[in-house]
């Protein structure tokens, strides 16, 4: 039987504005895995580090019996135009995503498939979760692999084709329609071997 594996790769800070007084930074999350437990075996989504907090927090909530590995120090000093504090950072990320993967009762938690394999906002992806979205988790990833397809023109013409499921009209506002950077994501199929 082939051993299962889970590749994490955080990589790609960018400097994102969120309006003229502030910036955040966001990571790219590879993710290359042969395992049943995910819905794609490639994915690639980014996320900004207060989305890590939500999820370590939601993670803890639910496996109360397991100490969580730490996520990197939320420091005052925080200087995202220092690529050294963004470094640390965004090794400190992947180290945590890299600890929580290697836990199976972790691994069996929507929100952490969610955040990994979608960009649904915490809230959205707190919804699904609860069932009180129209599509299921597994949804929610298949949608997002689609959207992040680089050729969103065929998305177009099978949504006009059937839109019995994708009728509601808020699905943009579902956090499962094109953001910004779901499709300029960059990720490359290669195997991530060569980075690990």
């Amino acid at each position: 039987r082939l051993q299962e594996f889970v590749t994490v790769l955080v990589r790609d800070p960018r400097t994102q504005k969120e309006d003229s007084w502030h910036s955040y930074i966001d990571y790219e999350i590879f993710i290359h895995t042969n395992s049943m437990c995910f819905t794609r075996k490639t994915s690639c989504v980014r996320r900004r580090f207060r989305e890590f907090v939500w999820l370590r927090q939601r993670l803890q909530s639910n496996a109360v019996l397991i100490q969580l590995p730490e996520l990197p120090s939320k420091t005052p000093f925080f200087n995202m135009n220092n690529p050294h504090h963004v470094d640390h950072r965004r090794q400190g990320l992947q180290e945590f995503l890299e600890k929580i993967l290697q836990d199976a009762l972790l691994l069996s938690d929507s929100r952490l498939h969610l955040f990994l394999q979608t960009q649904l906002s915490p809230e959205d992806m707190e919804a699904c979760v609860s069932g009180q979205t129209k599509y299921s988790v597994a949804d929610a990833i298949h949608k997002f692999a689609s959207l992040n397809r680089r050729f969103p023109i065929e998305d177009e013409e099978r949504k006009k084709g059937k839109n019995d499921a994708d009728s509601d009209s808020e699905s943009s506002s579902s956090g499962l329609g094109p953001s910004d950077d779901s499709i300029s994501c960059g990720c490359k199929a290669s195997p991530a071997s060569e980075e690990s």
